[in-house]
């Protein structure tokens, strides 16, 4: 649909989420998932592990123009890498998953990435099968679209066009009243909760605690989905970390 006006300054706002692509597998849909974005005054586009290499030619010429978004695009090796530095994170999905995450239409996914602003991201996963659960795991909560159910399977790029528009729907990257934080700390980053995460595990395969070797992705997923929901703070991560430290030297004497 054409409709832009070219008298108009080009403005992306810059306290918006994150939209990060794992594993995407065409050039052309990468441009078309920045266009997206780029409508919608979208700009910070990650991308991990991109099958054909960054950069693509297919990928600029299907952006149709959105040049400042692919060239401030971000590659990295894995999805941790990609969302260190988020507070809060949301899965796309059109399948079940064994897990238990707050699951969200769209519209209340637009609310809570506005609240959240920069500091928030939205995953989508590979054209051909979607997210892994260790992405999904990763997540605070998942998004999933009113689609016929029998037909609900979306192109990358019309996904993230629903998500973005949603998102620009519900006002853009104007502040709402959130969650309220003492000032002398913050909402934990992924970099933080994953640090978590990896350290219980640890303590856990230890004591044999994770023993049983075809469990421990089942548990271990479980366990960083429960942590997960809490929202915790910097500050109480660095706590919960004290006592996993406290408790295991106290298991070695």
């Amino acid at each position: 649909m054409a409709g832009t006006d070219a008298s108009k300054p080009t403005s992306a706002v810059t306290d918006g989420p994150a939209i990060i692509l794992i594993e995407p597998q065409l050039g052309e849909n990468i441009g078309m998932c920045a266009r997206a974005m780029w409508n919608c005054g979208l700009s910070d586009l990650r991308l991990v592990r991109p099958r054909d290499g960054w950069p693509n030619r297919h990928a600029i010429a299907a952006a149709a123009g959105a040049d400042d978004l692919i060239a401030g695009t971000r590659i990295f090796e894995t999805t941790a890498e990609a969302v260190a530095d988020l507070g809060y994170l949301i899965a796309t999905t059109a399948r079940p998953r064994d897990m238990t995450k707050r699951l969200l239409a769209p519209e209340d996914a637009a609310g809570e990435l506005r609240r959240r602003g920069a500091a928030a991201g939205v995953l989508f996963g590979r054209e051909s099968r979607g997210l892994h659960n260790d992405d999904v795991a990763l997540a605070d909560a998942v998004l999933q679209m009113p689609l016929n159910p029998a037909f609900s399977s979306l192109n990358i790029a019309q996904a993230v066009l629903l998500v973005a528009f949603e998102w620009r729907r519900a006002g853009g990257g104007e502040a709402e009243a959130g969650l309220r934080h003492p000032a002398d700390t913050r909402p934990a980053n992924k970099a933080e909760m994953i640090g978590l995460f990896e350290h219980l595990e640890r303590e856990l395969d230890d004591c044999g605690f994770l023993r049983v070797a075809e469990k421990r992705p089942t548990m271990v997923r479980s366990l960083r989905n429960a942590l997960g929901r809490a929202d915790l703070t910097e500050q109480e991560v660095r706590s919960l970390r004290g006592v996993i430290s406290c408790l295991a030297t106290k298991r070695r004497r």
